[in-house]
């Protein structure tokens, strides 16, 4: 029945950020019929046009059939006749088109000498033998393409479709109703995908999978990812480049297959002139890979690929790196500005002698990636007219962006940005957790910077970062449409569009929780093995940070990945079976993974702690974990194994260079004793041995919701029989009796309403079995004064921390046009707090009463000393004169201030990436137990704030941090 359903749908898809309509019936006589009554119109190409217009115009052809299963004839045929016609083709390429323009019948104004636009206008009677004619003309190759992969996306044909099996809904009739559609220019004018590291994913999967006869990726792998790079409206393929892969221009037709694509090639960082050192740098027969000694081989292998490529169009990488991603060999410190500046005349020597173009209109670029931006910030003479291209720290945050002098160049600018990496401080390669609100945070202040030239996204294996890409190439052709708000949403609308409009509620929720636990933390890291500490060494990780003793935190981590997870599952059965595969590409199989993952390792981390305790349940936790590590392989090979193995290979559990969190990780035995032992674990206690034998839980009170509870277990191997009782009536118990083999949980709560106020009330609770008495104390904070609805908004002091959400303030103070703005999709609470734009001047530091700022409320129920920890993103400047500086104040005492950034390399940045969060400790004071106020407070612009804890003495150790302590 669904299956039918979808086939009968009536559907009017409308393309994101245009205005082009297509439906499946004709809402008047203006529409333009692209098949009725079981008729396809013709499709007219001119001979003369490029080789991409006759391409796109077949795979339109297609696209139509896909949809209605009627194919229409595409004809270069001077005769243009028929009923009804579709004529492609490009400005000065096609003929009638020209005529059509000449006669007034299109008005092409708003496109000529353009970028990458087009114009769709359905013509009445344009020419003898033509009754109606739909054009689609663009003011060059790619904008003809655009035009018409516009409309196949209308029909219901996403740029995904075949990428991540989207199906196609179907469709008797198509009708355009748009008669006259102009499109705007690209906000970027380059927008481009890096395959890298791609020696778990695509390189197999190529090489077993799509084109075994060939064994690599070459012109039929590449055919598929131009054709997607065009679908989304990208122009530029940096391609794979890693030993496990031939370099491309190992294969001659690859250069062709991109070029019938309008597909511009470039390379990056480490890859001068198209030229790949890593394969095609041949050492013995070439020698050293040094510009010092070896200048003129380097420079020999760089003009014969200039003499080879030069027909075509790319955008040329002017570098000189080591061999791969390494640094300069052999170069002196002091010498390193002059040898790059010789470097990047001998290339441009190159590319003056083989392109018949003034020097300045070829497209270059230079990418100051780790190393070399310190050699930039020497002094280094980057030519004018060549494209600065500013790299993130691989994990997402840009390093440096233009300052005042360098938006002034002719080259402008661009970034090179990361959603996958393979190095320091852990590898990610799996599966994409970056959210969107990131990339717009990042990429929207390096657009308003002047970085609208180049942009280039790596990728990785492009599965499974395929909605990333869809965000990061809709935001790069149309910058201005997007916003903290659509972007937090890109991926639910996106998938509601897909799965159907029932579903949104459900997709919301399992989106906005996958991103937010894997912002807290990558799943990638989450694994044993090695965490770089410095870009040389490693150390052995096994333990995560996350606390099985403080704050529920691993519990609550694992419950939520649960929780999504099950969702997920339930809505991929329920789906029908066409969509299926694509709802496990794009959701459930990262959803899944990424559960299995945390649930591998923090199981097993439990089980090392058991095994320390020598519970008897030690054992039921290592093969728990075994069957998490087994899962994990299992959902792999579904994916790898569906639609018939179309993807076998592509996914990969990747380890990276030194990493094995794709391996079992450590787990632990115990040998029960003989007969029965109870033994009593409490929230909170760190310590079992040295601090005292006294179980005393975490202090309750009516203001902060707590989960509660006493956990018996046993070191034994026989069964224990206990019962329970507390000393207070107002004490709850969810279980007073019972036989316990392993371990078991005994929920505790109180009776607000038959607790008596008072400071320190004080209730007992004792466990008794026929052999031991075990006594856990209960604190209760039950003040007479404040009430809860007194202070009900306010943050509050709870176990000696208040913890704020800084995306939850209770009002802000707006100046010099700096705005304060909640941010979601960010941060450890999945909101967090903007102070400005980084783009906007350094506020004063002087008169904080003048200066934006965000203020909390809360409530103490002590004073004096605190420690301040605030969670800030790990932002950098944005030039070398600004700084990432906010204050932070409470009351109206001393303010303090504060910066987020850190060298990138240095153990601090680190820390910083690894947790997605700068954490800064500041002393302060709060005065007379009561109401006060925190205040951050914007200096540099544009910091980005998570959330706050202010600590009376009563931190524990976690890595989330106390959970927020607002009076609900």
């Amino acid at each position: 029945m669904r299956r039918i359903l979808l086939v009968l749908f009536v559907f009017c898809a409308v393309i994101v950020n245009a205005q082009i309509k297509v439906c499946d019936k004709a809402a008047g006589g203006i529409d333009f019929p692209l098949c009725t009554d079981g008729k396809v119109s013709n499709i007219f190409v001119s001979d003369a046009d490029h080789e991409v217009v006759k391409r796109v115009a077949n795979i339109f052809a297609d696209d139509i059939c896909l949809v209605t299963g009627k194919k229409g004839k595409v004809t270069t045929s001077k005769s243009v006749k028929g009923k009804n016609i579709v004529i492609i083709g490009t400005l000065g390429k096609n003929a009638v088109i020209d005529d059509f323009v000449q006669k007034g019948f299109i008005n092409v104004e708003g496109i000529k000498n353009g970028w990458e636009q087009y114009v769709v206008k359905v013509l009445d009677n344009p020419r003898a033998n033509i009754d109606r004619a739909l054009v689609i003309a663009g003011c060059d190759r790619r904008g003809t393409a655009y035009g018409v992969f516009a409309i196949s996306e209308a029909m219901g044909v996403s740029p995904l479709y075949w990428w991540s099996d989207i199906p196609v809904k179907k469709s008797k009739s198509l009708f355009v109703q748009t008669s006259e559609y102009i499109s705007k220019a690209p906000s970027v004018k380059y927008r481009g995908l890096f395959i890298n590291d791609e020696g778990w994913g695509i390189t197999p999967w190529a090489k077993k999978t799509y084109d075994p006869e060939l064994g690599d990726i070459g012109p039929k792998t590449y055919a598929k990812v131009c054709e997607l790079i065009l679908r989304m409206k990208g122009n530029m393929l940096s391609p794979a480049m890693h030993p496990g892969s031939g370099a491309f221009n190992k294969y001659p037709e690859n250069k062709i297959v991109a070029d019938n694509y309008a597909i511009v090639m470039t390379s990056v960082h480490c890859e001068p002139l198209l030229f790949n050192n890593v394969t095609e740098w041949d050492k013995k027969t070439m020698g050293d890979w040094n510009y010092m000694t070896n200048k003129g081989m380097i420079n020999k292998v760089l003009d014969k690929r200039i003499s080879e490529n030069g027909p075509y169009e790319n955008f040329y990488t002017l570098a000189m790196r080591g061999i791969h991603d390494s640094g300069l060999i052999g170069v002196p410190k002091d010498k390193e500005v002059s040898l790059i500046e010789e470097v990047l005349g001998d290339q441009r020597d190159i590319l003056a002698k083989h392109i018949n173009k003034p020097i300045d209109s070829i497209p270059q670029l230079f990418m100051p990636y780790k190393e070399v931006l310190d050699i930039y910030e020497k002094g280094l003479k980057v030519p004018e007219d060549v494209t600065l291209v500013w790299p993130d720290d691989n994990f997402g945050y840009i390093k440096r962006l233009s300052n005042s002098e360098e938006r002034k160049r002719k080259g402008g600018a661009g970034v090179y940005y990361h959603i996958s990496y393979c190095g320091a401080p852990h590898d990610y390669l799996w599966i994409n957790t970056t959210p969107n609100t990131l990339i717009f945070e990042e990429m929207r202040k390096a657009y308003d910077t002047g970085a609208d030239r180049y942009w280039l996204l790596n990728v990785g294996d492009i599965k499974p970062g395929e909605l990333a890409l869809k965000y990061f190439f809709d935001m790069a052709w149309d910058v201005d449409y997007f916003n903290f708000e659509n972007s937090y949403d890109f991926n639910t609308n996106y998938l509601t569009s897909i799965f159907g409009e029932k579903y949104r509620e459900d997709l919301k929720d399992i989106l906005d929780t996958y991103f937010l636990l894997g912002f807290q933390h990558k799943p990638e890291s989450m694994g044993w093995g090695y965490l770089w500490n410095n870009y040389q060494h490693m150390e052995r990780v096994i333990d995560t940070d996350f606390s099985l003793i403080n704050y529920s935190e691993a519990e609550d981590r694992m419950n939520e990945y649960d929780r999504i997870s099950d969702k997920s599952e339930k809505i991929w059965k329920s789906l029908p079976v066409e969509l299926k595969a694509p709802f496990y590409e794009l959701v459930h199989y990262q959803v899944k993974g990424a559960a299995l993952m945390n649930k591998k390792m923090l199981t097993a981390q439990k089980n090392r702690w058991y095994a320390r305790q020598n519970r008897a349940a030690t054992n039921l936790y290592a093969d728990k974990t075994k069957l998490f590590h087994d899962s994990l392989d299992y959902y792999t090979k579904e994916y790898n194994t569906m639609l018939n193995g179309k993807w076998n290979h592509m996914i990969t559990v990747s380890p990276g260079w030194k990493g094995k969190y794709q391996n079992m990780p450590p787990i632990e035995k115990y040998q029960p004793k003989h007969g029965e032992d109870m033994q009593i674990f409490i929230p909170g206690k760190n310590c079992t041995l040295g601090l005292g034998a006294a179980n005393v839980l975490p202090t309750v009170n009516p203001f902060v919701e707590k989960k509660l509870f006493v956990e018996l277990y046993n070191r034994g191997d026989k069964a224990f029989s206990w019962e329970a009782t507390a000393n207070m009536p107002w004490v709850k118990l969810s279980k007073k009796t019972g036989t316990t083999l392993l371990q078991e949980r005994i929920d505790i709560s109180v009776d607000w309403a038959k607790v008596p106020t008072g400071d320190n009330l004080v209730a007992e609770i004792e466990f008794k079995t026929k052999n031991k008495v075990e006594k856990v104390i209960l604190p209760v904070f039950n003040p007479q004064t404040p009430t809860v609805a007194e202070i009900k908004g306010l943050y509050v002091e709870d176990n000696g921390c208040v913890s704020i959400n800084a995306g939850k303030f209770h009002r802000k103070q707006e100046a010099n046009g700096v705005k304060v703005r909640t941010v979601m999709g960010l941060g450890y609470e999945n909101e967090c707090v903007q102070l400005g734009e980084a783009t906007q001047e350094t506020q004063s530091m002087w008169n904080t009463h003048k200066v934006s700022q965000a203020q909390y409320d809360f409530y103490s129920f002590n004073g004096g000393n605190v420690v301040a920890y605030i969670y800030a993103l790990p932002l950098f400047p944005i030039d070398p004169k600004h700084d990432t500086r906010y204050g932070v104040m409470v009351d109206d005492g001393l303010v303090h201030w504060v910066t987020v950034s850190s060298k990138e390399y240095s153990g601090e940045w680190h820390r910083n990436v690894f947790r997605n969060s700068a954490i800064a400790t500041v002393k302060m004071h709060v005065g007379k137990p009561g109401k006060h106020t925190f205040k951050l407070i914007c200096a540099d612009p544009g910091m980005i704030i998570q959330k706050v804890v202010l600590d009376f003495g009563g931190m524990k150790q976690s890595y989330l941090g106390p959970k927020v302590t607002m009076v609900e």
